[in-house]
Order: C-alpha cells, then sequence, then structure tokens
C-alpha cells in the first residue's frame, strides 16, 4: 500500500507566501505519512497578469528560490511532490507546468499543459510534447492539469503508455470537476487519480466585484472550488477535501489494482480499443461544418415489459406525447416491424439494437420500417461467438431536428467513439445500451455528453446503482466570459441530467440540438477542436 496526499490551498499576487503555503500543505501531508503529496496548479502565482511579459517575469525558472525550497522540501520529507507552476522556459516559451520531484530532491519529470484553458492563451504556451509516465518505486506515474482532465486524449494517452496513478493539479471554479470530470478519468481508464485543486479568490480580490458582474456570476463562484480528492480505479472517491479551505486529505491505496483493465463480463477496455478508427482524433482542426440543428428536440427512453404488446403500446404512447426519438435498450426483443408500425404516421424514429448476421446492429427506424444502420464497432467478451463482425466507422443520420450517432451496446464505454461522433458533427447520440459497471451512468455518459457538447439518449436495462439510462442535454448557459442567462451554479461542462431509474418504462425529456455548435468552454478554448491533437499518437498505436 502506498499513503498518497492532495493538498488544497490558495494562492495570491505574493509569491512568498504562496511558497510557504506550498511548503505548509507538504509538511502537513507528510506529518500525516504521505509518500505522495499533490499540490495544485499554478501555485507559484495567481493566474492574472497584465500581459505576456508580466507572466514571464512571475514565471519560476528551474533552480530558483521557489522551485529550490519545493525539491529541498521533497528531500527533507523522503516524499515525492507533485507540484503545478507557471515556468519560463529557455526557448522562450512560458508554460504551465507540473513537475515531480522525488525523495532525494531531484526533478523526475515534467510536463507541460497541452490544452490552455481561456485566458491562459493570452499569457502561457502550450505544451509541444506529451508528459512522461515516469516510473519510480511506488508506481508509474503520470502528470497533468486541470483543463487536460475535461478532455479525454491527455488522460487516456497517459493509461495506453502505462500509467497507473494520475496526478492532476487544478486552478478552477468549476464544482463539476470533482463532481464529474475527476473521477470519471480514473474510471474509464481504470487508474487512481490523486486532484489537488486550489481554494480563495481565483482572481485578484479588488476585481471580483467587477469580473463577476461582467460574467453574470456572483463573486464568491469565482473561488476555487476545492473538493480535492482520491479515487480509485472503479470510480470510487476514497477521500476528498471540504469545498473551502485549505486541507489535506490523505489515503492508502494499492497502485496493482490499476493493473487490471478488466470489465465485469472479462473485457479488457484497453486491449478492446480500435485505433485505426480513432484517425480523425489526430486531425487537424476543421470547425464545425454542419449548420446548427434544432432548438428543442423531445426524446424519450422507452423499456418495455414482457407482456405482449407492451412495447408497441409504450412507443407509440411516446410518439403521441411528442416524443421525436425514442430509444430502447439493447437486445430488448423489440422487432423493427414492431417498433415501425408504433410510430406509423408520426414524425417519431426509433432506435434499437439487435444481432443480425453475425454483427450488433444500431437500427433507426421509422413508421417506414428501417432507415439507418450502425453496427457496434468494438469486440464485447459478453457476445463472444454471437458477434463476429464489426463495424468500421460511425455513420452520421440526417434527421428533421439535426444530425444523429448511433453508438450501440459497449462502444459507449469508449471516449474515442463519442469523440468520433463530435467531430462528424453530431448534435444527437443514441445509445442502446446495458449498464453493468456503476460509472457509466455516474461519471461516463455525463462526461461523453460534456466534454463534446452532445446531447444524449441512453437506454439500458436495470443497472448498477438504481440506474438504467439517462437524457442528457446541452445546456444553454456554457461559455465562460460571456453573461449567463439563468443563475450561476458553478457547473460549467456538464449536462442537464433526466434519470432513468431501474423499474421506468418511459421517460421523456427536451434536447437542444442547436447548442451542440458552441463548443467554447471558455475564450480560446474549444472543447473539441482545442483537443492535443498533434500529441495523440498513443490513441493510435497497438494496446499496451
Amino acid at each position: 500500500m502506498v499513503r498518497v496526499a492532495a493538498a488544497q490551498l490558495e494562492t495570491g499576487q505574493d509569491p512568498a507566501a504562496n511558497l510557504a503555503a506550498c511548503l505548509r500543505a507538504i509538511d502537513s501531508a507528510a506529518a500525516q505519512g504521505a509518500e505522495l503529496i499533490v499540490l495544485p496548479e499554478f501555485c507559484n502565482h495567481l493566474s492574472w497578469y497584465e500581459d505576456r511579459a508580466h507572466a514571464r517575469r512571475l514565471a519560476c525558472r528551474h533552480g530558483d528560490p521557489f522551485l529550490t525550497a519545493i525539491s529541498e522540501r521533497a528531500a527533507g520529507h523522503r516524499a515525492y511532490v507533485k507540484i503545478g507552476v507557471t515556468l519560463a522556459r529557455e526557448d522562450g516559451r512560458t508554460t504551465g507546468a507540473s513537475l515531480l520531484y522525488g525523495p532525494d530532491g531531484a526533478l523526475l519529470g515534467e510536463a507541460d499543459k497541452q490544452t490552455l484553458m481561456g485566458a491562459e492563451n493570452d499569457h502561457l504556451d502550450p505544451g509541444t510534447a506529451v508528459g512522461p509516465v515516469i516510473s519510480t518505486e511506488l508506481g508509474r506515474l503520470g502528470m497533468y492539469a486541470c483543463m487536460e482532465g475535461v478532455i479525454s486524449e491527455v488522460t487516456r494517452g497517459l493509461t495506453l503508455r502505462g500509467a497507473q496513478v494520475l496526478l492532476n493539479s487544478l486552478n478552477s471554479f468549476a464544482v463539476d470537476e470533482a463532481s464529474l470530470h475527476i473521477p470519471v478519468r480514473a474510471a474509464e481508464n481504470k487508474v487512481w487519480v490523486v486532484a489537488a485543486n486550489k481554494v480563495g479568490p481565483l482572481i485578484p480580490a479588488d476585481m471580483l466585484e467587477s469580473v463577476g458582474a461582467g460574467l453574470g456570476v456572483p463573486p464568491e463562484w469565482l473561488h476555487g472550488a476545492g473538493e480535492s480528492q482520491i479515487v480509485a480505479p472503479d470510480g470510487t472517491v476514497v477521500a476528498r477535501a471540504p469545498r473551502a479551505g485549505e486541507a489535506v486529505v490523505v489515503a492508502d491505496i494499492d497502485v496493482t489494482l490499476a493493473d487490471s483493465k478488466l470489465r465485469p463480463d472479462g473485457t479488457d477496455i484497453l486491449a478492446a480499443r480500435r485505433p485505426a478508427l480513432y484517425r480523425p482524433i489526430a486531425a487537424e482542426p476543421r470547425g464545425r461544418r454542419a449548420p446548427a440543428g434544432a432548438e428543442r428536440l423531445t426524446a424519450a427512453v422507452v423499456r418495455p415489459r414482457d407482456e405482449p404488446g407492451t412495447a408497441e403500446e409504450l412507443i407509440g404512447q411516446a410518439a403521441a406525447g411528442g416524443a421525436e426519438l425514442i430509444v430502447l435498450p439493447e437486445l430488448c426483443g423489440v422487432s423493427a416491424e414492431e417498433a415501425a408500425r408504433a410510430v406509423r404516421g408520426t414524425a417519431a424514429h426509433v432506435v434499437l439494437s439487435e444481432i443480425r448476421q453475425g454483427a450488433h446492429e444500431g437500427l433507426l427506424i421509422s413508421g417506414e420500417g428501417v432507415v439507418g444502420r450502425q453496427r457496434a464497432l468494438h469486440p464485447v467478451t459478453r457476445h463472444a461467438g454471437r458477434v463476429t463482425s464489426l463495424g468500421d466507422g460511425l455513420e452520421i443520420f440526417e434527421l428533421p431536428w439535426g444530425r444523429l450517432a448511433v453508438i450501440v451496446g459497449d462502444d459507449a464505454l469508449f471516449p474515442e467513439t463519442f469523440r468520433l461522433a463530435a467531430l462528424a458533427d453530431a448534435d444527437v447520440v443514441a445509445v442502446p445500451f446495458t449498464p453493468s459497471e456503476a460509472w457509466e451512468l455516474e461519471y461516463g455518459l455525463l462526461e461523453r455528453a460534456a466534454e463534446n457538447r452532445l446531447n444524449v439518449v441512453a437506454a439500458g436495462h436495470d443497472g448498477p446503482a438504481g440506474l438504467a439510462g439517462a437524457i442528457l442535454a446541452t445546456p444553454r448557459d456554457f461559455t465562460l466570459w460571456t453573461a449567463w442567462e439563468g443563475p450561476f451554479s458553478g457547473r460549467i461542462s456538464h449536462p442537464i441530467v433526466t434519470p432513468v431509474k431501474n423499474g421506468d418504462r418511459s421517460v421523456s425529456a427536451d434536447l437542444h440540438p442547436a447548442q451542440a455548435v458552441n463548443r467554447h468552454v471558455s475564450r480560446g478554448t474549444d472543447l473539441v477542436d482545442g483537443r492535443p491533437w498533434r500529441l495523440v499518437d498513443a490513441l493510435q498505436k497497438g494496446n499496451r
């Protein structure tokens, strides 16, 4: 077992005070027996600058007093310390850098932030190389920072290169970091995550009122959101700090739990990947080209009973109630003919799945019959022997209200699949599937909607934690640096969730296809085109 710590603290515009806070956090963690300590992002100075020259003047340099003190404190406690700072590099770049110091004080590795957030683009330079996976006596460690965890590519790449523990330093006031973006990276990759966020104001205190007024955000929301945490490979949060106040949380972790990538049915989530399909993720961004979809679409999840006639009745009721997209669980036993009869004479389309000629296919059905087919893309152990043929790409179906992708069964486990849908300018994704791990509906599908700005309708059979599916709508309030229409909730990149519970037979909710066009989470930061597309080689190579 290894004892790890996540420390949250406040930083301001006084580097000496910031250093004192960092050293205090290291001392506190070490006093609790921590062997690996993670500090937040931008520990050396508040991330607020007049211009690029100002940011460079205040940045750390290797061997300067600030970093030397961190190195010496790591050596003094015989601990590994990961810290995030701005770093003035010799080539003229100023980066947001993650640095790992070993128990002898040596710098073991560094990783520049690849995807910058908002105003960081004005003052810093993005990383030009992937961060290392560092082999230590504690295990294999990978580092990332804040916005790199709001999209999937960086953490996926570290996992594919062998990381067992991912160390995340944050500088965020978004409460959805702790509730969604941090734990999902552990669960989807089956690794440990140790994440340290800031507390206190993230902009100069004397500017809180004016900046908050400009954004339509109450000033108290412009503080670091805290909730630093340690997350197990199944997505369980084993330790969490409070929302506010300096704090250190510790946990004893078994690093080897990250060595197994097996699902309950025996599917290896890394070995089942199909890198050849993911080439568009490494293509140069081209921007969204398709026009916006409809402002509003009513969707329904229908889960029929076993009694004869029940399926047609429930589907027909959903269509009569105004649902134009109706999704059923995978392999639910309803035929295409039954579904077509149920919606005949309406504008509704139904999505369900069947196994036909050795392929697991999602079917798109109108009142006239099957109008589209999508084969499952990834192998699944639970369908071994029944499914012998896989699809070779993701189709997009043009419908009156927008562009639909169908993601079949366990294809929903892979962040790459939804990224392909976003790159193909999908507005809505229908997911007929079967949940088997709690994280899929607690984090997984929510993150797929959030990180790609996709509306998602997921219909499953009864699953763990009492959930069988969800309808996930893209919210209108999203982009930072523009005033919000509604009250600010602290969530920035998070869908509107309508849960489907075990036992529910029909659940409906409105989606917003037109909102899929807006992917800018902040000025200069596009969730899709801002992916580190030049640095995703690991996603396209053979698996472990």
